[in-house]
């Protein structure tokens, strides 16, 4: 089945900062002020090597295609520029492997925020089945704060 990006909302790179070949959400779907749905179609790169004859999408991969739905959703609410910055998993579980062609439907939904830190509960499905869950924990700061943050590391 064909996914679509919602046009009512804007496109995934023009409100995260993830680029190819690292851009790994394809389109939203649906977008509230606490969660999102959206879609990603990961393209044969993103298998190679990873267990070649048997093809699996790497489990850090459906992790992180979570966590950019989830900065997508924290990026879009604010009124002012943020970087939001992956800070860790809480729990994470693998049930279902993604092969080469397959497309997860994400949803995730922010389910605690305070000033900068936020936790998302997230999913990627695949064909109606569940392949991932995964608890992010992030952060979100001014793109300036973020800056400084990375340029002294």
């Amino acid at each position: 089945m064909s996914r679509q990006h919602n046009d009512e909302f804007p496109r995934p790179e023009e409100v995260i900062p993830h680029r190819p070949p690292h851009l790994w959400l394809d389109g939203i779907t649906d977008l509230s002020e606490t969660g999102a749905s959206g879609f990603w179609t990961p393209a044969a790169e993103n298998f190679w090597g990873h267990f070649p004859g048997l093809e699996l999408l790497p489990g850090v991969k459906q992790v992180e295609s979570i966590a950019q739905l989830g900065a997508y959703t924290i990026m879009h609410a604010s009124d002012k520029p943020l970087l939001p910055l992956f800070k860790g998993i809480e729990e994470v579980s693998f049930e279902r492997p993604v092969r080469p062609g397959e497309t997860m439907d994400l949803e995730v939904e922010i389910v605690d925020r305070d000033k900068s830190k936020f936790k998302g509960e997230g999913t990627a499905m695949v064909g109606g089945e569940l392949a991932c869950r995964a608890t992010i924990v992030g952060v979100a700061m001014s793109e300036r704060a973020a800056m400084r943050l990375l340029q002294s590391q």
